[in-house]
């Protein structure tokens, strides 16, 4: 189970009450510490990074008339770590994110939309001579587009 993760998660909604609290600050804690249990792209992340005082003048009228009510903000903060709390408790730790292979997107800018298509179906089908099959499409590319495309890789 996500034990560490669920007892991280409470220090930060319990740094909500503190007199001295920061939003900033603990967005950027709290950013961090999402980032590393549900990964970088989670709706969780976003919607803390989105946390924001609204100042408009409608905002702060309807404010001022609730003065034992719990900081809007504060409150939505609160909301967000319940629910990520409860995730965890219920669903344990999400799967780690599958980082897309870096060579795609360089490749994209060498090969036309249908070269790309047939190496992808190459590279994800069950043929056994993949790398013959791949190297004939390589080999259909102009000699500069493959000194790019290893320039880039190199330096990816």
């Amino acid at each position: 189970m996500a034990e560490k993760e669920i007892t991280l998660l409470k220090r930060q909604r319990e740094k909500l009450s503190e007199k001295t609290f920061d939003l900033e600050g603990w967005k950027n804690q709290t950013v961090l510490f999402m980032q590393r249990i549900f990964g970088e792209h989670h709706t969780i992340v976003k919607m803390i990074t989105d946390l924001k005082y609204d100042y408009s003048s409608w905002h702060l009228r309807d404010a001022t008339g609730n003065e034992k009510s719990e900081d809007p903000v504060k409150m939505q903060a609160r909301q967000i770590l319940d629910a990520a709390i409860a995730e965890l408790e219920t669903l344990g730790l999400p799967s780690p994110e599958k980082k897309e292979n870096p060579v795609w997107p360089i490749l994209e800018d060498e090969m036309t939309g249908k070269q790309l298509k047939e190496l992808k179906d190459i590279v994800n089908g069950n043929d056994n001579d993949k790398t013959g099959k791949i190297s004939e499409r390589l080999n259909e590319l102009k000699k500069e587009s493959l000194v790019s495309i290893i320039s880039r890789i190199m330096i990816s």
